[in-house]
């Protein structure tokens, strides 16, 4: 496991402390006692993200929060994360999330009902290409019981927003497989969802096992990619938040899966 400094964990706590107010980069260096320039060099190479980058995801994150536990407008919400502009909060919210904010708040209602209609289907990938030759396969592995399902997915960032790439759901730890992948650079990043969870919680994602393969996968064309191998383990202090709506992917796995025979799609 890689371990970030004290002053990274430092910043990341001091961020999260005050995201209600309007932090600059030199604020937080400050806090740590770092120059600017040398506080987001560590910042990227320890956590994959710059701070000005982490800490937009975070905020969308409490966008999030506030979706589902107030009765805000949208356009409050917006101001609330210091974005005035309500086109651009929800462009920025749709492109990060997968759905307008709006939308994310009405899946509240059926979100629960996904889950159990998953749970009902084979396991099958889902992919948003095709006729590709390269196959990434791996396997997860859990420290507890999975009472739930994992989503895996393949993202361009080391940040689970946006549709992954190429994703997958499992009912229980053990192999998998993306199918037809394209050769780049890609994030492994998975996360669980248990039975039994409220609406709320499967739509914040906040304290279920996550896995997060330090190093991207780099896949090569006409060349066999080695099996990822990933634990799930409980959140912590670092990870970024899981911005992508669970309630999209599922419902592109149900969609998916629909009259369509065994294999990826």
């Amino acid at each position: 496991m890689v371990h970030n400094s004290p002053e990274v964990e430092e910043a990341i706590k001091y961020i999260k402390a005050n995201l209600h107010e309007e932090i600059t980069l030199q604020q937080v260096a400050k806090h740590v006692a770092y120059s600017p320039y040398h506080f987001s060099r560590i910042f990227k190479d320890q956590i994959g993200l710059p701070p000005h980058y982490y800490l937009s995801a975070l905020r969308l994150q409490r966008a999030k929060e506030l979706l589902i536990h107030t009765d805000l407008t949208i356009r409050d919400i917006g101001m609330e994360i210091g974005q005035h502009s309500l086109g651009t909060f929800t462009t920025r919210f749709t492109q990060k999330v997968g759905v307008s904010p709006s939308v994310f708040r009405q899946s509240e209602s059926s979100v629960t009902q996904h889950l159990q209609q998953i749970q009902l289907k084979r396991t099958k990938a889902f992919n948003h290409y095709r006729n590709i030759s390269q196959t990434v396969r791996g396997k997860i592995t859990s420290p507890s019981e999975i009472n739930g399902i994992i989503l895996l997915g393949l993202f361009s960032k080391p940040i689970p927003e946006g549709l992954p790439l190429y994703g997958t759901i499992l009912e229980t730890e053990g192999e998998f497989a993306f199918e037809n992948v394209k050769a780049g650079t890609y994030y492994l990043l998975s996360t669980t969802v248990n039975t039994g969870m409220n609406s709320s919680e499967i739509l914040l994602t906040e304290s279920t096992l996550r896995a997060k393969l330090e190093e991207p996968v780099n896949v090569q064309p006409h060349q066999e990619t080695p099996q990822l191998n990933v634990t799930l383990r409980p959140p912590r202090i670092d990870d970024p938040p899981v911005l992508i709506s669970i309630a999209v992917l599922m419902q592109q796995y149900i969609s998916s899966n629909i009259g369509i025979g065994d294999g990826n799609i």
